[in-house]
């Protein structure tokens, strides 16, 4: 149990090419002749298949961070990805055909995962992206994997840019899979109100993306339960937050938001417990760290709990730990490993699902039509465009766990329907 609850903690660290079939023009009518018939659709048979597919192979490809001081995690992460695939492949593919996989290494670059994106889609010609890897690299090429419509599966980063409640278009390629911190933002009022009962909330959230992105997820999701908000911003890695506690204290808020990561979130917390502000608290789960609950757990004892969200549960998919043991044995302890394999198994399961010609299209329509349980964690819908990562995430609180500061479990993965009795 203390190596999984480890190995949970850890993962918070963590225009188409696709060829459609050309319609036949009706004839203008000449005297005394019927006109030809245009079939609605070209027939199953004459469709061309999107780039990187044959009959036998289908090629997907990234690039991620394999040299550098990111190697430590886009190696094992790498690993993870062919892993499933080779699992896939060894049980004869999918609809007979094998996953090839080609990797760059960007170091974490952006104008190196730039230019590794070109190579990838226009000289390697792959059918789509799968494990975009990095905040830097995601960010500065997000809007050339949309450009080229080629489907991107799962993405090692939650910036806001991948959010999207109704994606069409351009926009309907992205499909992310871990916690984007808008949705995030959403899912820690629906804990605040389902499970504290919450009517007030205050939100301390720091000026950076992350802190950005979980409060306006925060606000859409107050706004729509007519929920109050008191928030109050405070600068990313500030060592004085006074202030803002202060405001908040005084308005008198019955459940706390620390919109905040790692840098900035036990200077919050310290202070809450310094101004007696006893309110419990709810965090991102980038925090759910053994770093976070050493350097809170003294402050905090006896005055409020600090709780933080998980997007994955070990116990219950314990199944789906053992088989991934089984096919990455070097990696069988390494969370960026498990998300790897997250990655290959979410394309394909998109896959599977494609009947006939595999075009872009019809692959994005596979992913849509209906949702797909991660294996190790809850289920990700994609219906209607929604792009929202995952959507079912569980609770954990800062406490002893045997004898050592660390995160208790508190309740497993939930939607924010069921937190709010919908």
């Amino acid at each position: 149990m203390k190596k999984i609850i480890s190995m949970l903690a850890s993962l918070a660290l963590v225009a188409s090419l696709a060829a459609c079939g050309e319609k036949t023009e009706t004839p203008a009518e000449t005297p005394g002749e019927t006109p030809a018939e245009t079939p609605a659709e070209t027939p199953e048979e004459d469709e061309e298949p999107a780039q990187g597919v044959t009959d036998t192979t289908i090629k997907v490809g990234n690039s991620a961070a394999t040299s550098g001081a990111y190697a430590p995690v886009g190696v094992p992460f790498n690993a993870g990805i062919e892993a499933y695939f080779k699992m896939i492949n060894d049980a004869g593919g999918v609809d007979g055909r094998k996953i090839e996989f080609v990797h760059m290494d960007d170091e974490f670059d952006p104008v190196k995962g730039k230019a590794a994106l070109s190579t990838l889609v226009e000289d390697e010609e792959i059918f789509a992206l799968v494990g975009h890897f990095g905040t830097p690299v995601v960010g500065a090429t997000i809007e050339d994997v949309k450009e080229y419509g080629i489907p991107a599966v799962y993405f090692a980063t939650g910036i806001g840019q991948l959010y999207n409640d109704k994606a069409e278009g351009k926009d309907r390629g992205i499909f992310p899979v871990q916690p984007i911190y808008k949705t995030e933002g959403q899912i820690m009022v629906a804990r605040a109100v389902g499970d504290f009962e919450a009517k007030k909330i205050g939100v301390i959230y720091t000026n950076d993306d992350a802190g950005k992105d979980l409060f306006a997820g925060v606000e859409a999701k107050a706004k729509e339960l007519g929920i109050e908000v008191v928030a109050e911003q405070v600068a990313a890695g500030a060592t004085d937050v006074s202030s803002a506690v202060t405001s908040i204290k005084n308005a008198e808020v019955d459940f706390i938001i620390g919109a905040a990561i790692q840098a900035t979130i036990p200077t919050i917390v310290k202070e809450l417990a310094a101004q007696n502000v006893n309110k419990d608290v709810i965090t991102t789960y980038v925090n759910v760290s053994p770093v976070i609950s050493e350097a809170v757990i003294n402050e905090i004892k006896g005055k409020f709990d600090v709780y933080g969200l998980g997007w994955v549960d070990l116990v219950e998919n314990a199944d789906a730990l053992k088989e991934f043991g089984e096919w990455a044995p070097d990696y069988a302890t390494n969370v960026y490993a498990m998300t790897g394999w997250i990655a290959g198994h979410f394309f394909v399961e998109g896959l599977k699902r494609v009947e006939g010609t595999v075009t872009w299209d019809k692959y994005m329509d596979a992913l849509e039509s209906e949702p797909i349980k991660n294996p190790f964690g809850g289920i990700i819908d994609y219906a209607g465009g929604l792009r929202a990562g995952t959507q079912e995430m569980n609770l954990a609180k800062v406490g002893e766990v045997e004898g050592a500061p660390g995160w208790e479990p508190v309740d497993g993965l939930q939607s924010m329907d069921s937190l709010l009795g919908n």
